[in-house]
């Protein structure tokens, strides 16, 4: 049995990346955006490997905010091949009520470096800091300056 792959152009890579964090602002669904065996890395969480795993992940990261939103129009992309690197900022709130904006509070820049073949997210690897809320300030001695 041969394997086929379907063609993408980078527009449609760049548009699927681009769906999957508007879906994440609306609270819709888009698991349906992975490949079954996708892998997705967020600092503090770790590696989920397939399906079961990432939505595990997606749902402790969902467990700790109660509103997210991306500032579309400030993206940066790189697209190369299969990849697409997207940088950007966000604000929202977390589920204790405090609220960030990437420039004002700690929380809010990121980075996310997707994998995206036959019209799936193969690989999403996510990096921010995850302490959306602030608390773990006391390690680092430049914020307390």
């Amino acid at each position: 049995m041969a394997i086929t792959q379907q063609s993408m152009t980078d527009e449609q890579r760049k548009s699927i990346a681009l769906e999957y964090l508007k879906r994440i602002d609306r609270g819709e669904n888009f698991f349906d955006l992975f490949a079954d065996d996708a892998q997705v890395y967020l600092p503090k969480w770790g590696l989920a490997n397939g399906r079961t795993e990432f939505e595990q992940l997606f749902r402790d990261l969902g467990s700790i905010l109660s509103a997210i939103t991306h500032d579309y129009a400030y993206f940066n992309y790189i697209i190369q091949g299969d990849y697409v690197v997207v940088e950007g900022t966000s604000y929202g709130k977390t589920a204790g009520g405090v609220e960030w904006r990437a420039g004002v509070t700690h929380a809010g820049r990121w980075c996310d470096v997707f994998e995206i073949r036959d019209f799936k997210i193969q690989r999403v690897f996510i990096y921010l800091d995850p302490d959306y809320a602030g608390a773990d300030t006391a390690r680092y001695p430049w914020l307390n300056r």
